[in-house]
């Protein structure tokens, strides 16, 4: 990267983001309650206002939104007349799945092989290190020239809606004229990128009842319905034989216009063992950018350690729906419920309940706030231009945030590259993605006050 004082600035910096973002790490913030302590949770809300009351922020308030759990916002005034930027991540995080597979402790940052190793590196805590990084390297080179909001939100990974009806609730508090949502990720570690779509989210819980009880496989099985093979036969019929999502009346052959997505790179990036084959139809990117995907992530049956032969009366699914531009969530979701109640065997008795859901998202790309990223991004990755990809994954705020406030830029920017494994074990951060991304998003917000 040219020296300039702000990449200098930041550089200087970056040993201190270092501590301060194992420090959030260390805090267990999985807000599914039932697993997780909310005082973990509430601790990391604390140490994200104090973080921005120590730079200067006005009007810090830890805000309890209708899910049970609180966002952080503050607002650090810019000059008189200047532009508003509004400053995204979230502080909340995925459970660790199996610590004992973690290589370190998912709560304990640890650097290895020139990562920095724990849950939230990538997704979002290092995103809102980012933007402390950028502030903190404008305010250090003639400060700030514009207004700038941050929200921090506490439980994005859920799905649960608090901050969307906070946010709907009182819509003057997140307006801005550009919103950059930090929580999105390079095409590949050194590639600057911009996310211009995301698919939605639905969640539904799926229960099968056949019996009164469970019963013994010997003496009843063979003619007792099986609460558990009838779950597995309308989970069945969510793909096709190609692996295709094959929701009944859910339209899944749209096509990706925009960056390649090549299946070698794609193999690469998901590690997928040799020999095994990608499923679905059409280029990766029409894949996991523009066609919806149903994805089982988790059933409630008895682990193989202590099974007793018993034909099962009861077996529970929670399965997740990712819905691509175009596609209304709420319809997707009637679809989803309605395909799982007509595809269930032998009569049994299915009940089901939707438990999340977010609206797919689009963005505007020919406003000034992209142009300026644009030049920002050249600086902070010389010899690259910034390039448009989509995104699989799910931020329901943001078609919220486009929908309150419509005539706002939003760039979806982050540090979730491939190699970063958010959601899995093992999630890692590159401390050169976070360099270069803060010193972009500081010379953003520069050149948006400048055009």
């Amino acid at each position: 990267m040219p020296s300039n004082p702000v990449a200098e600035t930041v550089a200087s910096l970056l040993p201190r983001a270092k501590e301060e973002l194992a420090e959030l790490v260390a805090f267990r913030s999985v807000a599914d309650f039932a697993q997780f302590p909310k005082s973990e949770s509430e601790a990391a809300a604390h140490w994200i206002t104090d973080a921005l009351r120590a730079e200067g922020f006005a009007d810090i308030a830890l805000l309890d939104t209708p899910d049970g759990t609180q966002s952080v916002y503050g607002r650090l005034p810019g000059p008189e007349g200047a532009k508003t930027v509004l400053l995204y991540a979230h502080y909340d995080v995925q459970p660790p799945l199996d610590e004992a597979g973690w290589t370190t402790p998912p709560f304990e940052l640890t650097e290895r092989d020139g990562r920095w190793y724990g849950r939230g590196t990538a997704d979002c805590k290092g995103g809102f290190l980012m933007h402390l990084l950028a502030l903190r390297a404008l305010r250090a080179n003639g400060g700030v020239p514009v207004h700038v909001k941050v929200i921090v939100e506490g439980s994005e990974e859920q799905g649960t809606g608090g901050l969307e009806q906070y946010a709907e609730q009182h819509p003057e508090l997140l307006a801005a004229d550009t919103i950059v949502i930090g929580d999105a990720g390079n095409f590949r570690v050194g590639l600057p990128t911009v996310t211009t779509s995301l698919r939605g989210m639905t969640m539904v819980r799926v229960q099968v009842d056949t019996l009164a009880g469970n019963l013994h496989s010997g003496q009843f099985g063979g003619a007792a319905p099986d609460a558990l093979a009838a779950l597995i036969r309308v989970l069945d019929s969510l793909r096709a034989e190609d692996g295709s999502t094959a929701v009944d009346g859910l339209e899944a052959t749209a096509v990706w216009d925009g960056l390649d997505y090549t299946e070698e790179q794609f193999r690469k990036d998901a590690k997928v063992l040799d020999g095994v084959g990608l499923i679905g139809a059409g280029s990766v990117a029409d894949r996991v950018w523009a066609r919806p995907a149903v994805t089982v992530i988790g059933i409630d049956c008895p682990p193989v350690v202590g099974a007793t032969p018993s034909v099962q009366s009861r077996a529970r699914a929670l399965i997740s729906l990712r819905v691509p531009p175009g596609v209304d969530a709420a319809e997707a979701t009637k679809l989803l419920r309605a395909h799982l109640e007509a595809h269930v065997p032998w009569g049994a008795r299915v009940t089901t309940e939707q438990t999340g859901q977010g609206q797919p998202f689009r963005a505007d790309t020919a406003g000034p706030a992209h142009r300026a990223m644009a030049d920002a991004m050249a600086v902070a990755y010389p010899g690259e231009t910034m390039q448009y990809a989509g995104h699989g994954g799910s931020i329901p705020l943001c078609n919220t945030l486009a929908g309150l406030y419509p005539q706002a830029e939003i760039l979806l920017i982050g540090l979730s590259e491939p190699e970063a494994w958010i959601h899995a074990v093992d999630e890692s951060v590159s401390p050169d993605e976070l360099e270069r991304l803060s010193v972009a998003e500081a010379l953003f917000l520069r050149n948006y006050a400048a055009g």
